[in-house]
């Protein structure tokens, strides 16, 4: 053996693996969608997309709500950061709950399906009484809280709803009563109208129209044959097209859809139109965080019901459709969690919740696009207001509970669990992996049924 320079042996080096070569005719983007789908498969893949998505989207609300009030603010000869620090008050309570929310069993849920809706029935009504309820934009539907606090016991009925109609269905489910008309309707039907009846009081159409979207979303999980789908639907279309005919404020707002000029005849359409100038001016990455011009008071309600619109100004195209894509991906999880689940309750309420968050997101988003009428309903998670908020965060901690009660996302949330100087159970025995969502339980489950 030949020595080198420095009279040491030269080192032996590896020899180095052939590469293997790719087989032929592989598609890298099927290879690519293959790898997207086993992920989407895993067990916590619906818990970390409805956590992480359910966070990002109200971090990111946040900030735009303290871009989008910071005029309003100083108009109203407030600090700049008024509505931001009272709505990061609102997320920090809301925090609590949906940590609280999703660390409860699901028969505590269900045994608090009651005493959600008795006092959001009781709140509703304390509304109407004269010297407790506020009119806040011509709609009685706020409580006076003391000081610069308010609070809309309405937002609370879309949870109760979701809870007790969700344990309602679910009780009839495990006694097969579903199948029966009278069954499916009653008392889950005039139980729903009560609180619609409660809304319109106040004059809150945008409210009303979530609320029955909740009540169709619970009916088709329910099962509800098309004729009585149907004959639903058809009722609350006759009710809503009463309420709208009979009330100049929603004709006007009806007459704003496609509105390209503020004065386009009898009704003025400026909010409505400055809302499209927003998302029209800020091109495809926007004019930068906090350089909006809308917002100086030519858009009306930038910070709450049109804040879409100033995010499209100031973070444009990129920042709208990454909204949109959250709000995607924390409904698609939503349906993942109901459609796994062996539990009739986790099924109506994941449905429920998802149904709430969803429909109204469309309607938000669709008003500020012009698409449909201005409903005056907050985009969730992401406008200002806490009494939106905090049922929201609550809704999305139930989410949270139900995709941990999944028996494969248990399995795999127990085995990531650190054990500190111990070993797991089993010795060297490797974990079994789960490759799919679509596992379910051997059998139902019962969530305690009272």
């Amino acid at each position: 053996m030949s020595s080198s320079r420095t009279g040491r042996p030269p080192v032996q080096r590896a020899a180095r693996r052939p590469v293997a070569p790719r087989p032929q005719g592989e598609n890298p983007v099927r290879t690519l969608v293959t790898r997207a789908r086993r992920a989407w498969d895993r067990p916590l893949t619906a818990y970390y997309v409805i956590l992480g998505g359910s966070l990002l989207i109200t971090v990111l609300g946040l900030v735009m709500v303290y871009s989008a009030s910071q005029i309003t603010a100083l108009q109203m000869s407030l600090p700049g950061s008024y509505f931001f620090r009272k709505q990061l008050l609102a997320a920090a309570i809301g925090a609590v709950l949906l940590l609280v929310a999703s660390r409860m069993p699901v028969k505590l849920h269900r045994a608090l399906a009651y005493p959600i809706l008795a006092g959001a029935v009781f709140l509703m009504a304390l509304v109407q009484v004269p010297g407790i309820g506020v009119a806040v934009n011509g709609n009685q539907n706020w409580i006076a809280l003391g000081g610069s606090f308010q609070l809309q016991p309405s937002e609370f009925g879309k949870l109760a709803l979701v809870l007790w109609g969700a344990d309602l269905l679910a009780r009839k489910h495990d006694k097969r009563l579903l199948t029966q008309w009278k069954h499916m309707l009653v008392p889950l039907v005039p139980a729903a109208f009560m609180l619609l009846g409660l809304i319109m009081l106040g004059g809150d159409m945008g409210t009303a129209i979530i609320l029955t979207a909740i009540l169709f979303g619970l009916l088709w999980l329910a099962g509800a044959p098309t004729r009585l789908f149907a004959g639903v639907l058809a009722v609350a279309a006759l009710l809503g097209a009463i309420l709208i005919r009979t009330s100049e404020n929603r004709m006007a707002r009806l007459a704003c859809l496609g509105a390209t000029e503020p004065q386009t005849g009898p009704v003025d359409c400026w909010q409505a139109v400055h809302g499209i100038y927003a998302l029209a001016s800020g091109g495809i990455f926007g004019s930068g965080l906090g350089a909006s011009l809308e917002k100086w008071g030519e858009l009306p309600e930038a910070h709450t019901d049109f804040i879409f619109a100033v995010t499209g100004e100031e973070l444009g195209l990129a920042g709208t459709l990454s909204v949109l894509a959250l709000f995607a991906a924390l409904g698609y999880a939503g349906i993942r969690v109901a459609g796994r689940t062996e539990d009739p309750f986790v099924r109506y309420a994941a449905g429920g919740v998802t149904t709430w968050i969803t429909a109204q997101a469309v309607i938000n988003v669709g008003a500020v696009l012009g698409l449909l009428p201005i409903a005056g309903v907050p985009l969730p998670l992401f406008s200002y207001g806490g009494s939106a908020l905090l049922p929201t965060m609550f809704a999305i901690g139930l989410l949270i509970a139900f995709a941990r009660e999944d028996p494969a996302a248990r399995m795999a949330l127990a085995m990531r669990q650190p054990r500190f100087g111990k070993k797991r159970i089993g010795g060297s025995q490797r974990p079994r992996r789960w490759n799919t969502m679509r596992r379910r339980a051997p059998g139902a489950r019962s969530s305690g049924e009272r």
